[in-house]
């Protein structure tokens, strides 16, 4: 159908409470067919609420960057879970936020050796899973989320390279062996790489705005390298300042590293842009000429609150990304994942699948508006 915006998401989903259980250690021989099942009720309820591109929840994961420490070599330990220099200035709400079962219960490694891709088994599961899902469903398309160098080297700290950069490179070149199965698998890759926008405020916090795009440019140099041989079409990059309910008043503008972000290979780009710090951002879009192979996801549905946001105000939102660069160029997205961490409580389960139903239903309506205008200016035309 032409000019309809396709509707997706970021990633996580709630977890059932029999996954997390396994995710915590316990019940681990029954976890694979509860797992498949799972991934499979989860697809199919992303497809009743009206998501065109699907995922597996990352149902599997207990987060999007520290499951990686069981798929590479290198780690071992429990480091320290950095704080957003936006948090540490309200230290009553620090220890609300990090009293979070999701986020106290994370296990955050440090990387003590060489890293190298040496499990493959827990990928192979997730691809399986996913692919008998959406073919007894039917799925037209679908992605996998994979964390970015960048955002492995900020959660899991290094303890064994020279530098900061040897280790992003390091990660870079295990990485490749998970990314590039992905894309074999016929599945979508998505990178996430929150490093690009949330590290301004956490490890980057007293440096300067040029010191922080020196470090994105090296970030977005280890992606590149790491993906040199999935084509940019079957890739997408999602970036946000950290998905937390919190002051975010530390947060980068986007405009502030947008050439950056654009010069990263995958085609599309997925960031927040539903919640109260960075929803005005959408006018910094107008004018810019995205290059040929991107297009934008725009986060209009926010991923910290409980709030389910009016089909109408996800149609504007929509809309105003549409007039700034096209409506082939927009997919509608939300600000990051509704389960960032096993176990996270911000959302409510239910409430996070009636935001994704809310989701489509805008983008229904934008899509009919979009329709409309078309018809009136071809009528109108000479």
């Amino acid at each position: 159908m032409a000019h309809r915006i396709l509707t997706t998401h970021t990633g996580s989903l709630p977890r059932p409470s029999e996954l997390l259980a396994a995710l915590a250690g316990k019940h681990n021989g029954d976890a694979d067919p509860k797992l498949r099942a799972a991934v499979r009720a989860c697809v199919e309820r992303q497809v009743r609420s009206g998501v065109d591109i699907v995922g597996d929840g990352e149902l599997s994961k207990p987060s999007y960057s520290t499951y990686v420490s069981e798929r590479l070599s290198g780690f071992a330990g429990r480091g320290r879970l950095p704080a957003p220099a936006d948090v540490e200035e309200f230290p009553t709400y620090e220890a609300r936020l990090f009293s979070d079962p999701g986020i106290a219960a994370l296990q955050t490694p440090l990387c003590v050796g060489p890293v190298a891709y040496v499990n493959r088994r827990p990928l192979e599961r997730d691809l399986e899973n996913l692919r008998a899902a959406t073919d007894a469903l039917d799925v037209k398309d679908a992605f996998v989320t994979a964390a970015s160098p960048g955002v492995i080297a900020l959660f899991l700290h290094n303890e064994h390279y020279r530098s900061h950069d040897d280790y992003v490179m390091a990660l870079a070149e295990a990485m490749r062996a998970e990314y590039e199965a992905i894309n074999a698998a016929g599945f979508l890759l998505q990178i996430d790489a929150p490093d690009l926008a949330m590290d301004r405020h956490m490890t980057m916090a007293k440096a300067d705005l040029n010191q922080f795009r020196r470090r994105v440019e090296l970030h977005v140099d280890a992606i590149n390298a790491a993906t040199a041989n999935i084509p940019a079409r079957r890739m997408r990059l999602h970036i946000c300042w950290g998905n937390y309910e919190g002051p975010h008043h530390r947060d980068v503008p986007i405009a502030d590293i947008r050439s950056e972000l654009l010069r990263a290979r995958p085609s599309g780009l997925s960031f927040a842009a539903a919640n109260p710090r960075h929803e005005h951002e959408w006018a910094s879009w107008l004018g810019v000429s995205l290059p040929e192979d991107k297009y934008l996801i725009p986060g209009v549905i926010d991923s910290t609150t409980n709030f389910i946001e009016h089909p109408e105000l996800v149609s504007e939102r929509i809309l105003r990304y549409v007039n700034a660069v096209g409506a082939e160029r927009v997919q509608a997205g939300t600000d990051c994942g509704f389960a960032t961490f096993a176990g996270m409580t911000a959302v409510d389960p239910g409430i996070a699948w009636s935001k994704l139903e809310a989701l489509a239903a805008g983008a229904h309506l934008a899509s009919s508006r979009i329709r409309t205008t078309v018809a009136r200016h071809s009528l109108s035309a000479p």
